[in-house]
């Protein structure tokens, strides 16, 4: 009987295979040929390369299938690939002498595509995509699922949830860091950790990018957060040419040795990317077989997430914005009936910069419809703040669309003691991860003492833990009632939240106005009844961040109670009230975040909204008169330039990059229809983008596309998998100034070299800029590159140093 994988890996180290590309390239795989194709033209040599993984050792060997998915195959090819894949894997640890303990993984790599809204893949499509695979791994006798090389926490997850839709199979899961620790759409390890291990990932970490040292502090990242086995699967270091020949710069001892250390400190499950061969995985096999495996330890951490960062309950108390919700704003009701989201996003924005920590979302009207309208919501504010959201409604089937497509570990509101309300919301909780908010009310209603509603958050616990969610994933909401109707009911809330805290060691939220409701000059009592909460170890407010009382109140208490080290934020916060009063009204708030001298439209730009990006440039145009390339000029392309230098300083991620460039698109899109001639491509430098023959990834080369354009460059783009002769033809047809090539395989750089070649022989006087998360300078500079681009914000200076050193000749 075959040993549980999962059982196996609470008591011993488990090994992972190495590299599949290099090999497949030393046996003869030629430039853009599909790897996994040679499952089926080529068996005994996948079969050899397994085998020789499982003889050094390896106890999980990744059929070849990281490029197999409906994208990429046609159905019939693609059930042949998969089918022959897992066959030849599964021969090879049936004739390998090696370990006893072997398994055979279903490897599932990216699409290479961008989920909506910075690409073009809808969330939905890519699970129906990463769920085709699954069936066929499946069908096919997979004992279980790697998803893995992931750079798109959205993409991680529609993977995660498509694998778990559709197997039973555990599944482990890692994903590919940049030199920053983050994620090309830029979520650091603990927000991964709380999104896969709320999802019921079985074990997680990181693979490819980079060398074992350079990916070191991620994995202990990954370590002190997480409560599920940790893998890491690095690279052999970064390629570079030795002898004519590339190679990897760590070697297997450096290699072996660097993984040691960390399986020293807790990783459990360890392996090897791009570069790696046998040698490598033997090696690490015996410089760990001694270690003692280190038991995975619990950790009780309270947080949600969004799609760069966790925020963690229980140190500073967690400010939740009230702000986008119906009740009692006439303005937010008819924004939600006209959909104007613009205004929603402006609403999120403003509360972002007043300080909230996470932002409550709400969009119940009878009048709408509120699942797509919350999904819509969710999806756009995710596009222009970072702050993790709280998903606010009553109705289950709203909930769930909008936590399926949450990019992250959403904050739940709400769930009650009332066994209907608990069947309903547990289920959602389990299967998409999240902090549910547990109100303390039941059949009965709100009882009057705190110790009704210790008694009901007892109960909503016990049965929390039989759908298999842990109490670090409660915050009790003992319900703050008007203090104008009951003298006693502040007491009893405030009562409700210590023992709640005391007794059952949970955290606790309170919605902090209700308590004032029908009183005049609410934020008084509101300020007041807050500092009362606070003292008595309120974990979360839902709060209006423009109110002044209540920041006053939230900052001079982290000061006063130690959580504000050395007072530096109260600090920050004091010296910056004008006449000491604190800014009530968010439009203030909202303008003391602008840089000073910049107009309108470009903090649109800068915020990514695109429907007012277009709207003002419509006014400027019509009603004031301002020509398009003034506009241009002194608008649009300082606005990009602001939000590029965030993004090479990391102060921007990713995604704020794209919506920004969505922004000026928009903005563009109206410019052009008051232009005669195309407003865009005005500037002095042509340039042809291509993803290499054989290689399907294109995120990074429509990221380039996208920023260049929104920089006024004209830019021709030929797509994926384009042959070095198509490139070199419309190069010469389109007189490019600069022809931009993409990789994301190491299977794939030969042809990059191939169009670089024939490029500097067929047009010389044009430029070669390359980029791709195989590349560096040093090995762009050796396939005869002109120039190697880390992101889309240094392609674009590249192309204004080009279009600069034009004008001077």
């Amino acid at each position: 009987m075959k040993t549980n994988i999962l059982e196996y890996i609470k008591h011993n180290i488990l090994y992972l295979d190495g590299g599949m590309g290099t090999l497949l390239q030393k046996r003869g795989l030629a430039p853009g040929e599909a790897p996994e194709l040679w499952s089926i033209t080529h068996p005994d040599v996948i079969t050899e390369i397994h085998k020789s993984y499982f003889d050094a050792g390896s106890n999980v060997v990744n059929a070849n299938t990281f490029g197999a998915n409906p994208l990429a195959f046609d159905g019939e090819t693609l059930d042949a690939v998969i089918g022959a894949s897992i066959k030849n894997a599964r021969r090879a640890a049936q004739e390998s002498t090696g370990t006893q303990c072997k398994w055979v993984a279903l490897d599932i790599g990216p699409t290479g595509r961008m989920l909506k809204p910075y690409g073009d893949l809808d969330f939905e499509e890519a699970c129906a995509t990463f769920a085709e695979t699954v069936r066929l791994g499946v069908k096919y006798g997979a004992d279980l699922i790697v998803i893995e090389t992931m750079s798109s926490s959205l993409e991680t997850k529609a993977a995660l949830l498509a694998a778990k839709e559709n197997s039973n199979l555990p599944v482990f899961v890692t994903n590919a860091y940049g030199e920053d620790g983050k994620l090309l759409t830029g979520a650091d390890a603990r927000a991964m950790v709380a999104l896969l291990e709320g999802m019921g990932a079985d074990a997680i970490g990181l693979n490819c990018s980079f060398g074992p040292h350079a990916l070191a502090g991620v994995a202990r990242e990954y370590l002190a957060h997480a409560s599920v086995p940790v893998i890491f699967k690095p690279n052999a270091g970064l390629p570079c040419e030795c002898d004519g020949e590339t190679v990897f710069d760590v070697l297997p001892d450096e290699f072996s040795r660097e993984v040691a250390s960390l399986v020293k400190e807790g990783v459990g499950i360890v392996g090897g990317c791009c570069g790696t061969t046998p040698e490598y995985i033997r090696m690490l096999v015996e410089c760990t077989k001694d270690l003692p495996h280190i038991a995975v330890e619990k950790k009780s951490e309270t947080v949600v997430s969004s799609y760069t960062h966790a925020v963690e309950f229980g140190y500073a108390p967690i400010l939740i914005g009230e702000r986008i919700n119906p009740t009692g704003k006439k303005r937010f009701k008819e924004a939600l009936k006209s959909q104007d989201i613009d205004y929603i996003l402006k609403e999120g924005l403003d509360q972002q910069a007043s300080g909230a920590h996470i932002l409550d979302v709400n969009v119940g009207l009878p009048e709408i419809d509120e699942t797509r309208m919350l999904c819509r919501v969710v999806t756009e504010l995710q596009a222009v703040t970072e702050l993790p959201l709280q998903i606010d409604t009553s109705d289950p089937v709203a909930m769930e669309a909008a936590l399926r497509v949450y990019d992250g570990k959403a904050m739940i509101n709400s769930v009650n003691g009332k066994r209907e309300s608990m069947e309903a919301v547990f289920p959602l909780v389990k299967k998409y991860g999240g902090l549910v908010v547990a109100l303390t009310l039941d059949e009965d209603g709100i009882p009057q003492k705190a110790e009704g509603r210790l008694e009901i958050a007892r109960r909503i616990l016990s049965t929390a833990r039989e759908y298999g969610i842990d109490k670090k994933d409660l915050i009790f909401d003992p319900l703050a009632l008007t203090v104008s109707a009951d003298g006693n009911a502040a007491t009893e809330t405030l009562r409700a939240v210590r023992l709640i805290r005391d007794e059952l060691g949970c955290h606790t939220s309170l919605g902090v106005s209700n308590v004032s409701f029908g009183l005049p000059n609410r934020d008084l009592i509101n300020g007041t009844f807050f500092a009362m909460a606070l003292a008595g170890g309120l974990s979360a407010a839902i709060m209006n961040p423009y109110s002044a009382e209540m920041i006053k109140t939230y900052r001079a208490f982290n000061a006063l109670s130690g959580r504000d080290e050395s007072c530096a934020d109260y600090i920050k916060y004091a010296t910056s009230l004008p006449n000491e009063q604190t800014p009530t009204h968010p439009t203030v708030i909202a303008a003391a975040q602008v840089p000073e001298g910049q107009s309108a439209l470009a903090d649109a730009i800068v915020k990514g909204l695109k429907d007012r990006a277009a709207s003002l440039t419509r006014s400027l145009i019509e009603d004031e008169g301002r020509e398009v390339l003034d506009l241009i000029q002194n608008e649009i392309v300082p606005a990009l330039n602001t939000v590029g230098e965030g993004y090479e300083k990391h102060t921007v991620y990713l995604p704020g990059l794209l919506m920004s460039a969505e922004a000026a698109k928009s903005s563009f899109e109206v410019i052009k229809a008051h232009s005669p001639t195309d407003a865009k491509g005005t500037r002095g430098v042509r340039i042809v983008i291509a993803t290499v023959k054989g290689d399907i990834h294109d995120i990074g080369k429509n990221i380039v596309r996208m920023m260049l354009e929104n920089y006024g460059f004209d830019v021709t783009d030929l797509g994926k998998d384009v042959s070095p002769e198509t490139v070199v033809r419309v190069a010469i047809e389109k007189r490019a100034d600069i022809v931009g090539l993409s990789a994301l395989m190491t299977t794939t750089v030969p042809a990059m070299e191939q169009t670089v070649k024939l490029l500097k022989e067929k047009c010389p006087e044009c430029r070669t800029l390359v980029g791709g998360a195989v590349l560096n300078a040093e090995y762009a500079e050796r396939i005869g590159a002109d120039k190697y681009a880390k992101d889309a914000m240094e392609a674009v200076r590249y192309a204004e140093l080009v279009e600069t050193e034009k004008a001077d000749k």
